[in-house]
């Protein structure tokens, strides 16, 4: 396992030995010691690698991810797995607002709460939150899953496409052209195996399904008070 310590190396040291692995991987295992909430740490990868931060990550924290899994050991600062795109990143604490923004593919588990705008503007991302979310998750979510154990904030989904949600707790609001929808069979075999992929011990019985009303794809006038 490879040791990097932020104490006595710089977040850019770090991340270009990352980068390097996707030429010649010489460490797949790689171990971030005193990220005291430091910016941009492991973005970028694209290697099959295991990246566990023992500590709080500050922004853009495994931003762009391909492949990798990073796990942050505490809280996740803004836009935590931002345009991830595949592999899998893991905050065991909570994480601050546009986590898995523009999210192409992947899975971000969070195990405690996340802010305000999680999953804005998703686009295949999985994402599967132990807590609550802010307010308007899901923002013009375009494809993919938010699974939420928690409650989810005002407006939730606004503006919502093709992506689905699945929620446990209370809705405080729904966005435009967000509706609630029937849980089939299909969409509880759905959010099973999303709760187990992320390791989160949920019964789907106790989730209700949210998604597009598609009400909103296309102009219509006697609809104009809703734009």
């Amino acid at each position: 396992m490879k040791t990097i310590d932020l104490d006595h190396q710089s977040v850019r040291e770090l991340n270009q030995g990352l980068h390097d692995q996707a030429s010649a991987c010489t460490e797949q295992e790689w171990l971030v010691l005193n990220p005291a909430g430091k910016h941009a740490i492991a973005c970028g990868l694209d290697a099959k690698l295991s990246v566990d931060i023992q500590g709080h990550a500050g922004y853009y924290c495994a931003g762009m991810n391909q492949q990798a899994s990073v796990t942050v050991h505490g809280n996740a600062g803004q836009g935590v797995a931002e345009n991830m795109m595949s592999g899998l990143v893991r905050v065991t604490g909570n994480a601050s607002q546009s986590a898995a923004a523009t999210a192409h593919g992947g899975l971000l588990v969070v195990e405690g709460d996340a802010a305000a705008r999680c999953g804005i503007s998703m686009k295949g991302v999985d994402i599967v939150v132990g807590g609550s979310v802010g307010h308007m998750s899901a923002f013009m979510a375009q494809a993919g899953r938010l699974v939420v154990c928690g409650d989810a904030g005002e407006t939730l989904g606004d503006s919502l496409y093709e992506a689905r949600i699945y929620v446990k707790g209370k809705v405080a609001s729904l966005g435009a052209d967000c509706i609630e929808k029937p849980m089939r069979d299909q969409h509880l075999a759905e959010l099973r195996e999303l709760l187990k992929r992320a390791g989160i011990d949920a019964n789907p019985s106790d989730f209700r399904r949210y998604g597009s009303a598609r009400e909103l794809y296309h102009f219509k006038v006697d609809n104009a008070a809703a734009y």
